[in-house]
């Protein structure tokens, strides 16, 4: 089944194309999606079938879903595992990550690692084979002789989603592959080997390929999902808008943006393919696209998450931690922040392999269903604000240069860490994120099943080697020390028995995503930062309980005119952006395309001593391992040697 898409197809009879394209389309389809996209043709003998009847094409339709990368499965995200944000234990127990062995420097050009341009080494399904059953559907419903039955409203409607959805899988692997081969239409089966052979265009004509194909479905789709029961998770025009809101800011960042690195890179002809540039515009047209997608988003409905209040009795402390955690947890029925949620993708694992055993007493919950092997490095704890709302290196009011050293937790901080508990000064004084996100060894975790009525003497992280969340089981322990809590619903409970977990469809795109990518878009196409600027970012900042950016460094940082100028506010922007998006798979893109890489994927993961038991041992900063980000080489995935053997048109990307 390797490299069926037509692009790789020099080898075949021209005869045996049609059956290709069927035999991809049944083997996509064995694989379960959720409600509507577990929908597959069955029966269909040949691709003229599939288009008679409204019932069989709809059914292709869903195949066209099917291709949606499963981002709620850390190994099934390209960007989860592979930069520096979570890390695991080398053991792998059930936990085999090829992201993870990216972020470890095992990439390689004769099988790449999650390899979304052929569909291997967990890189879903390939990329290029969704398109084609893209092109496949258009070519047929396109045509009003076909699908007889099928109402013309309807048919446009189809159309515009399968168009996304074509555009959507392009935009993902110029993401990863920079220039990419753009197949608008599905070759014939009487095709030459040199029509085959089709070559890489340079990298702005793959932008406006892709925007156009936006542009062309955006009319089409409704604007909000008005039948939840059966629709829920398909395409709407905020989708539409949001992800070109996405390509256009990833279009115009200093990765794709007027980069020198790739002054040589050429194709066999001599075409250039990125031009080194830069161009200011490109952040102009990318903010005009976040606020459209703004204005679509908040006309819709949608508005930043806040939970709702429950049975039990609260802290305002614990209130606002599920507040932030909803944002992402929360089913979309009552999430109205999920511009997008991926119905083809449910967080179930990803809550598994984060969650910490809890449980004291005799019968303990079992490891296999809390296994706690995502593990956040110490820099990323690092790298959440002071209660203030600023860095800890810039904060004047709090010393955080002993934040190695041991301190104790008082009672007002009973809601945070266990009272009385003695864990790093690193620990005390953060952001509310801080503690809705992580978890550490003292950290308290408030979930549904709650020892009692309200939040206080509540579940606690005791993760020292000798202790129920320590590193004593092989292969299923925290590395680092710090636990994700962000990921795992509050109505998680365990027992002596096991777990349940409640799962939650993967939002791909929040409204406090394209707040951020406004203000970052707007602050870059101005000389200096305007109010809104400040004002989205601010939007974000009081839902996670801080002051605002101007209050913020005013009263506490020690650099208070920071916010005014154009490159104090790239910085809090960037900031912003990890700290809100963590834990999300967007780390690994952002710095990808800030171009920040080299920086921040070269400094060493460390971890706190997980394997002692007592505290004067556990809390000593060790190195687990020395990242190797080599540039340019690795902002671009290579594209597989033998796809360049098969198509000698292909040129590898540089460094590979």
């Amino acid at each position: 089944m390797k490299n069926i898409n037509m692009i790789f197809q020099s080898k075949k009879k021209p005869g045996s194309l049609k059956f290709a394209s069927i035999l991809v389309l049944i083997l996509v389809c064995m694989g379960s999606c959720k409600k509507y996209l577990d929908i597959v043709p069955d029966n269909v003998p040949t691709i003229d079938n599939a288009f008679t009847l409204r019932n069989e094409a709809e059914k292709y339709l869903f195949t066209c879903y099917a291709f949606l990368p499963k981002d709620g499965d850390p190994l099934s995200n390209p960007g989860y595992m592979a930069g520096d944000e979570i890390w695991s234990n080398i053991e792998e127990r059930e936990f085999i990550s090829y992201g993870w062995r990216k972020a470890r420097g095992g990439q390689n050009s004769d099988s790449p690692l999650m390899d979304m341009w052929n569909g291997s080494n967990q890189g879903g399904a390939g990329l290029y084979r969704g398109i084609r059953n893209c092109n496949i559907f258009l070519e047929n419903v396109e045509d009003l002789t076909k699908v007889s039955d099928l109402k013309l409203d309807e048919r446009q409607r189809w159309i515009a989603e399968v168009k996304f959805l074509k555009a959507y899988y392009n935009y993902l692997l110029l993401r990863m592959y920079g220039p990419i081969p753009i197949v608008d239409k599905n070759l014939n089966l009487d095709a030459t080997q040199e029509e085959v052979r089709i070559k890489r265009v340079p990298f702005d004509q793959c932008v406006d390929y892709v925007s156009n194909l936006l542009n062309e479905a955006i009319p089409n789709l409704p604007v909000i999902i008005t039948d939840r029961t059966n629709e829920l998770g398909r395409i709407t025009r905020p989708i539409a808008l949001a992800i070109k809101a996405k390509l256009l800011l990833t279009a115009a960042s200093p990765l794709f943006n007027g980069n020198s690195d790739y002054a040589g890179f050429r194709d066999k002809d001599g075409v250039a393919l990125f031009n080194t540039t830069y161009d200011a515009n490109k952040w102009v047209k990318a903010a005009d696209a976040a606020k459209d997608a703004i204005t679509a988003a908040e006309s819709a409905g949608f508005k930043l998450y806040k939970f709702p209040g429950s049975q039990f009795k609260l802290s305002d402390t614990t209130t606002l931690q599920l507040t932030i955690r909803g944002a992402l947890t929360e089913r979309v029925a009552q999430n109205s922040e999920h511009v997008w949620a991926n119905s083809n993708s449910l967080a179930v694992f990803l809550q598994q392999v984060a969650m910490p055993r809890l449980m004291k007493g005799t019968d303990p919950i079992p490891v296999g269903v809390a296994r706690q092997q995502l593990a956040p490095p110490i820099k990323i704890a690092e790298m959440f604000y002071t209660r203030n709302g600023v860095p800890i290196n810039e904060d004047k009011t709090l010393d955080f240069s002993n934040r190695y050293s041991l301190r104790k937790a008082v009672k007002a901080e009973r809601f945070y860490i266990k009272e009385g508990y003695t864990t790093a000064r690193l620990n005390f004084d953060r952001e509310p994120r801080f503690y809705a996100d992580l978890a550490f060894d003292g950290a308290t975790w408030y979930k549904y099943d709650s020892p009692s009525t309200s939040d206080e003497n509540t579940f606690t992280v005791e993760a020292k080697s000798t202790q129920l969340a320590g590193a004593n089981n092989f292969g299923w322990y925290n590395e680092t020390g710090y636990f994700v809590k962000k990921v795992v619903d509050w109505n998680m409970t365990q027992s002596g028995s096991g777990a349940t977990y409640r799962t939650y469809a993967w939002p791909e795109i929040r409204l406090a995503d394209l707040y951020l990518m406004y203000a970052e878009a707007k602050n870059e196409s101005l000389s200096s930062p305007s109010s809104e600027v400040y004002e989205y970012i601010n939007r974000i900042r009081t839902r996670a309980g801080l002051q605002s950016i101007e209050t913020s460094w005013a009263s506490y940082s020690t650099n208070p005119t920071k916010y005014t100028t154009k490159d104090g506010m790239r910085s809090i922007i960037q900031q912003e952006r990890l700290i809100e998006m963590a834990f999300e798979g967007s780390r690994f893109w952002d710095i990808l395309r800030w171009k920040r890489a080299a920086e921040m994927f070269n400094q060493p993961i460390t971890a706190w001593s997980v394997n002692q038991p007592d505290e004067q041992s556990y809390y000593r900063v060790r190195t687990v391992v020395n990242q190797n980000f080599v540039a340019p080489r690795d902002y671009l995935w290579p594209i597989k040697s033998y796809d360049l053997t098969v198509n000698p048109k292909l040129v590898q990307n540089p460094g590979w």
